[in-house]
């Protein structure tokens, strides 16, 4: 899949500030927001494996017990950082497109694919998806994240097979159609392309794919 990949939380406005001895930081966040915010910042950049604690501290102004005042380890950080992207893109990107369980199925997949483009034009290419970025970064070498993150796509698969399968049971769909298939291809292209829009800069890439993608939707709408 803010998600696939929308601008979820990182399109946040973020300033670094030092923190007072009330735990808050100066521009009134709390310390733990701080140290997330600029982790994430860090992380979206260049990856997990090369963001050292000591560059979250400098980015946040945030002393080193007042950050394991709220995170035993880096990994329980990242682990943090992890759930709100996942929430994030839970709430913000897939479920608005699939509020409605009686909504057309295709015309909510082609929402999702909407916002996903938008979100990579807002932010000029950059950044690509924080989850597709971790999965590539950590899945061979992290088996917590790798678990965690293998979790939030296959529950952007099922989200996607389930409403497939109930517009197939309205006759909204053509038999032709193997939700599960559709929706392993459909993730697996979007993903494919926001890492190529990410190499290339070039949101045309993008938008030929979802383009592309939306014209293999209509190939399974019932034929009159």
């Amino acid at each position: 899949m803010d998600i696939l990949c929308t601008n979820w939380y990182w399109s946040v406005q973020m300033t670094t500030k030092t923190t007072d001895n009330g735990g808050r930081t100066r521009d009134g966040r709390s310390t733990r927001e701080a140290i997330l915010e600029a982790a994430s910042r860090l992380i979206h950049v260049h990856g997990y494996n090369h963001t050292s604690l000591d560059d979250v501290l400098r980015e946040s102004g945030v002393g080193k017990g007042n950050f394991y005042y709220h995170f035993k380890s880096k990994e329980e950080l990242g682990y943090a950082i992890l759930d709100q992207i996942i929430a994030s893109f839970l709430e913000r990107t897939l479920e608005p497109c699939f509020a409605d369980p009686a909504g057309d199925a295709l015309a909510q997949i082609r929402c999702f694919l909407d916002r996903v483009l938008e979100a990579q034009r807002e932010r000029n290419c950059v950044g690509g998806c924080p989850l597709g970025n971790l999965a590539a970064e950590l899945s061979d070498v992290h088996e917590g994240f790798r678990a965690r993150l293998a979790s939030v796509f296959a529950a952007w698969r099922e989200r996607l097979t389930l409403a497939l399968r109930a517009e197939q049971g309205r006759g909204g769909v053509g038999g032709a159609c193997r939700p599960n298939a559709v929706a392993d291809f459909l993730v697996a292209s979007l993903e494919g392309a926001i890492l190529l829009t990410k190499l290339t800069k070039d949101i045309a890439v993008l938008e030929r794919c979802v383009e592309e993608t939306k014209h293999y939707l209509s190939l399974f709408e019932p034929r009159v």
